[in-house]
């Protein structure tokens, strides 16, 4: 009986494996917006410091690594098959089988509001091409009457989920694959896929790249034109860019010889027609259109001048796959603080099963999330990165010239905080200090270098189970 899943790499960083960590926080060669709406709304955007990333697709029922099983090249592993033609037939055939009837559009943004996270990108398509939303353009999609799912009305699934994460006050984003591996304008059939760009000759055929072009133009203003506001387009896929654009930095990944130009000044110029001041992040492709730097599977070992999110998985993978190990609670609660800490946003991805449902643990992950931002969100929500940023299982953010937070990451194994923290602040005068969570006032005496503030033991016992403990330093007026 063939294996319904494939262990690719059960790794979420297959793609930013390939691609140097350099090119992926070069802050050098950042190009800041020029509009004023985009650079306004890209200053509200840093302050939102948290947000989700929802992957799902025909990877979904099949438990695999997103669409990867589709591309031809040697690391990828299909078990269960000796035939790339098979797996791929079987592969894209999974639409016949596709039907999430547990998907619950409400639930999920109840859950990602009450996570604590401000906004939520959402997969539109994927590598493979296979499209969760209503598109005039290809039959490749959930609402096709070739998949089951079609006949629920809750089939466009990208439309429900941005007007549930909307009505539930979160600022909303498209996920789009600018690659598209069953369009016969990026893979021609007539020549075999051979690895994961187009499978024919650009400048051969030039009839057809430009059809490839019309195609995603015509699909980006579908989701930006079509669905209400639209925050963020955030493009994936980041081989296909000008040639121009390859830089030492990534040249050894982009190995394709031609250039595989999309026109991203008129996809941008035309959305923002429709979406004032949308933020555009064409994905490590340096330029105007990265309007943040999105760093995958990976922190920058030092803050960036330069707005910037980590996207990391709950998970091993973006999307669903049986039996993954999920971070714990007081993992990502430390992960989004060090993050932001270094002036950052986490961008957190999850994906829910075939079934449409995430699993009970991503639920528990959220809530988790949920209830130490509800007491603590005021040292992550709109702060700036302050020196010395972390020192030790210290972090620091600040807000102003008079309030600076130090965060203690607790041991997963501490069962009482120590009798003292020494934190090192240069906020001049004297101070309060509190613990945010309790709003109780902690002693402390002035030390070179910043404070020692003492912790009473009523409240050692009882702040060492919660995943991180914040004292809040304030100038006395």
């Amino acid at each position: 009986m063939r294996t319904r899943w494939i262990t690719l790499i059960c790794l979420a960083g297959v793609l930013s494996s390939a691609v140097p960590a350099t090119a992926q926080t070069d802050e050098t060669t950042y190009v800041r917006p020029k509009e004023p709406a985009v650079r306004a709304n890209l200053e509200k955007w840093q302050g939102y410091k948290f947000g989700l990333l929802i992957h799902m697709g025909l990877y979904s029922e099949l438990g695999t690594v997103e669409s990867w099983g589709l591309c031809p090249e040697d690391w990828v592993t299909r078990p269960g098959f000796d035939d790339y033609y098979a797996y791929a037939a079987h592969y894209r055939g999974t639409k016949a089988r596709f039907n999430p009837a547990g998907f619950d559009p409400a639930r999920w943004a109840r859950a990602f509001k009450g996570s604590g996270a401000r906004y939520v990108i959402t997969s539109t398509k994927h590598h493979d091409g296979f499209c969760l939303f209503d598109t005039k353009y290809t039959d490749f999609k959930v609402t096709d009457p070739g998949c089951p799912f079609s006949s629920n009305p809750k089939a466009n699934v990208y439309r429900e989920v941005l007007s549930a994460c909307r009505n539930e006050g979160l600022v909303v984003g498209a996920y789009f694959s600018k690659p598209d591996w069953t369009s016969p304008y990026f893979w021609w059939p007539y020549y075999p896929p051979k690895d994961r760009n187009p499978t024919y000759d650009i400048t051969k055929h030039p009839e057809r790249w430009r059809k490839f072009v019309e195609y995603t133009h015509n699909q980006i203003a579908e989701i930006t034109e079509d669905y209400g506001p639209v925050d963020i387009l955030w493009l994936d896929g980041c081989w296909v860019l000008p040639k121009s654009a390859i830089t030492e930095k990534v040249a050894e990944f982009c190995k394709y010889p031609y250039d595989m130009d999309i026109d991203m000044k008129a996809i941008a110029e035309r959305a923002r027609r429709t979406n004032p001041g949308m933020l555009v992040v064409d994905r490590w492709v340096q330029g105007e259109y990265e309007n943040y730097l999105t760093p995958e599977q990976r922190t920058p070992e030092k803050p960036l001048a330069v707005p910037w999110e980590s996207c990391l998985t709950m998970g091993n993978a973006w999307g669903w796959v049986p039996n993954d190990r999920y971070k714990s609670g007081r993992e990502l609660v430390q992960l989004l603080v060090r993050i932001v800490a270094k002036g950052g946003n986490l961008l957190l991805g999850v994906g829910p099963s075939g079934k449409g449902e995430f699993e009970p643990a991503v639920y528990e992950r959220l809530e988790a999330m949920g209830r130490w931002l509800g007491a603590n969100g005021e040292a992550i929500y709109g702060t700036r990165p302050v020196a010395p940023y972390q020192d030790g299982p210290i972090a620091y953010t600040a807000k102003g010239d008079t309030t600076v937070y130090a965060i203690y990451l607790t041991g997963d194994k501490e069962t009482v905080l120590p009798e003292s923290l020494d934190i090192k602040t240069g906020l001049a005068g004297p101070v309060r200090v509190t613990e945010l969570s309790t709003s109780k006032t902690l002693s402390h005496k002035v030390e070179a270098g910043g404070l020692r503030v003492a912790l009473p033991g009523s409240l050692r016992k009882s702040l060492a189970a919660q995943e991180a403990v914040v004292l809040k330093i304030s100038r006395r007026s």
